[in-house]
């Protein structure tokens, strides 16, 4: 077996590929280094957490060792990026930041009610451009639930579109992971594209496609009191209309004090973020946006820990720093894997795929939104796919239109926000269906996605 392996990677170095006999092989060599590829994400993702890196990490070793591949780049850059945006954003987490932030939104979604189908997600949605994680939605959700259903609107009408928001607002994220992929020297970085270019799409392409949805969202199923599964449960006692408040509390109890501080220190250093990226020509000529990010966001959670006088070790044991580590380790293994296969064939796949991107670009998406659900991860699916479109020549512009086409992995609703509001739904109206696929996160999900493409087109016109 190795040795018909190594007679193929030796056809595939050699010059004579007008040979029909050598494209065959050589061809066979790609598809069978494509279905290891394909064959350790599917097991990483099937694995969850860090088994997604880990199997990267295993393919990478088999494409170089048994295939004979020159080992690709590893993310380096972007995995430092995520660090420090994670260690920002999880000293505000220990500090009470986070749940003061929380306290604050829940106030404003119980004084409008009648609105939570828009001010829900739109909240979810500011909550993940801000911290850069979805995370956040996790506080968020219970709250946009039981408002939902203490005032008898159907809660999966704002339950399914706060999640896809809470995506959204990652593709839109100047700290997030994905946009950190975005602006690294190894991809958008060398194109002349800055963050304020990536900002000046995706913010307002989001805001309008979560507006377009909630509108939809409000027609979808019957009204609260009318749904078959919500009065089975109310007559089965397992929800009592009288407690429908209870979770709302959670607004008017006090927090920490300091933690006003650490979250105005957080969105200090998210503006300062913001400002180099817009204006470049305040950074040192020397000194990228990458390093830019990684200076701040490290300054930024050392302030937190002094203004907030928050605890290293809960910052470190908190959720955000554990899921943050995890998509370092992702990210380490299934990018370079990747970058090893690609760069290893790139004639081969650029000869195969220039001439469909070459007449439809826009197909590149498709190849975005399938990537990303497998990979679990806007920002692996950008590391990964990314510098393919780039060695293929799609616009630049296009690509950070493109950018949403990484939240797919709604398609299968188990994602951890999918599942929580699956939980956090005790009516039942958010629902996964007898099929899998056909589930309340479907609907929100594919017109956000067409709708913030649409738009992100539409706006890159005018840059």
């Amino acid at each position: 077996m190795v040795r018909g392996i190594n007679y193929l990677v030796y056809l595939q170095g050699q010059k004579q590929s007008y040979l029909p006999f050598n494209e065959i092989m050589v061809t066979t060599l790609v598809i069978l280094q494509l279905l290891v590829v394909l064959l350790m994400i599917f097991i990483g993702a099937r694995i969850g957490g860090i088994g997604l890196g880990i199997y990267g990490m295993i393919g990478v070793f088999i494409l170089v060792y048994i295939f004979g591949l020159q080992p690709g780049t590893a993310p380096i850059d972007v995995m430092m990026i995520i660090v420090a945006m994670i260690s920002a954003a999880a000293t505000l987490q220990a500090s009470g930041g986070l749940e003061y932030l929380v306290r604050v939104a829940a106030k404003f979604l119980k004084k409008h009610p009648t609105h939570i189908t828009y001010f829900g997600p739109l909240t979810c949605w500011l909550f993940c451009i801000v911290a850069g994680t979805a995370h956040t939605s996790y506080s968020l959700l219970p709250i946009i639930s039981e408002i939902a259903q203490a005032n008898k609107i159907r809660p999966e009408r704002p339950m399914s579109l706060s999640v896809i928001a809470a995506s959204l607002g990652i593709t839109g994220s100047p700290v997030s992971a994905a946009t950190a992929a975005m602006i690294s020297q190894d991809i958008l970085g060398n194109q002349g594209i800055e963050l304020g270019t990536i900002l000046m799409v995706a913010i307002p392409s989001s805001l309008v496609a979560i507006l377009v949805a909630a509108f939809i969202q409000n027609k979808v199923g019957k009204e609260l009191e009318d749904d078959p599964e919500y009065q089975r449960r109310v007559k089965a006692g397992i929800i009592n209309p009288a407690d429908d408040a209870r979770l709302l509390e959670m607004a008017d109890t006090q927090s920490n004090p300091r933690a006003k501080y650490s979250v105005w220190a957080f969105l200090l250093g998210v503006a300062l973020v913001i400002v180099f990226g817009f204006f470049p020509s305040l950074r040192p000529e020397s000194v990228t946006m990458s390093q830019t990010i990684e200076m701040i966001m490290m300054s930024t959670a050392a302030l937190i820990l002094f203004v907030g006088k928050a605890d290293v070790n809960e910052a470190v044991n908190g959720n955000i720093f554990k899921a943050g580590m995890n998509a370092v380790v992702a990210i380490f293994g299934i990018a370079w894997m990747g970058s090893t296969f690609y760069t290893g064939n790139a004639e081969t796949l650029n000869n195969a795929l220039s001439g469909m991107i070459a007449t439809a670009p826009l197909l590149f998406a498709v190849a975005l939104f399938v990537l990303s659900i497998m990979l679990f991860s806007q920002a692996a699916t950008v590391t990964t796919l990314y510098p393919v479109g780039i060695a293929l020549g799609i616009n630049p512009l296009l690509l950070v239109a493109m950018f949403t086409a990484c939240n797919g992995y709604f398609f299968l609703p188990n994602y951890p926000t999918e599942v929580a509001a699956l939980s956090f739904d005790r009516t039942g109206t958010t629902h996964v269906g007898k099929y899998v696929i056909n589930h309340s996160f479907q609907l929100p999900g594919f017109v956000t996605t067409f709708v913030s493409i649409a738009v992100g087109v539409l706006i890159i016109q005018f840059i």
